[in-house]
């Protein structure tokens, strides 16, 4: 989805974000997330938001430390702006995140809101500002037949016309974003230093997945 707001480069972004703590949630830049927004904190982190320039950073916690009130964090997350917004009547938010650039967190600051923000640096993610970056390299055959290997194995269908005409970008993106697997694969996914190396990556897993399942239904594991 298109905004109505483009960054050019690291320099046009904020250097501190709300942050949304989210398990096993993935946003890469261009990609849509929708939300279901419903924790007093994140509905007021939404209305921050609302107020300033839209935008929200998604991080992952780590994942032994997801019990406590404030779980540490990973490193790497990706910001979103806020291009779509609804309310559903009942004390919820309905939000949709458009992905801008990832980020690695510096430090988070203490600025008296009961959601978590921190300040961050956009700079050693500056190629993700330019759609399409390396798209050229992703072995594109290698990921469809992996694609339907796992769509056949579990008995899953698929709009084939429409991934078919999807650039390599959108396609890479979108599957790394949809696929089953866990908070590791996606953090994983996340961190993919180029678009080449995020579809060879959601190959490789799902490849394992299947071997380790005998082909069927399973969430991979990077060990």
């Amino acid at each position: 989805m298109a905004i109505n707001r483009p960054y050019g480069g690291p320099s046009e972004l904020p250097g501190v974000v709300p942050l949304f703590p989210l398990d096993g949630a993935l946003l890469l830049p261009r990609c849509q997330l929708p939300l279901n927004v419903f924790e007093p904190r994140y509905l007021a982190m939404v209305d921050a938001a609302l107020k300033n320039e839209r935008l929200i950073g998604m991080i992952q916690p780590v994942p032994a430390l997801v019990t406590t009130a404030s779980p540490a964090l990973q490193k790497v997350g990706c910001v979103g702006r806020i291009t779509e917004f609804a309310e559903s009547g009942d004390g919820r938010y309905l939000v949709t995140l458009t992905g801008v650039a990832r980020f690695r967190l510096v430090a988070e600051v203490e600025a008296g809101t009961p959601f978590r923000q921190a300040e961050l640096d956009f700079g050693d993610f500056a190629g993700d500002f330019t759609p399409d970056l390396g798209a050229e390299q992703v072995d594109r055959a290698a990921l469809l037949r992996t694609l339907a290997a796992y769509l056949d194995a579990n008995k899953l269908e698929a709009d084939w016309s429409s991934i078919k005409e999807a650039p390599n970008e959108a396609l890479v993106n979108a599957l790394a974003m949809m696929s089953p697997f866990g908070a590791r694969e996606k953090q994983a996914l996340l961190e993919a230093p180029s678009l080449a190396e995020r579809a060879d990556m959601l190959v490789a897993v799902t490849e394992m997945s299947m071997a380790r399942t005998g082909g069927g239904d399973g969430e991979g594991s990077l060990q």
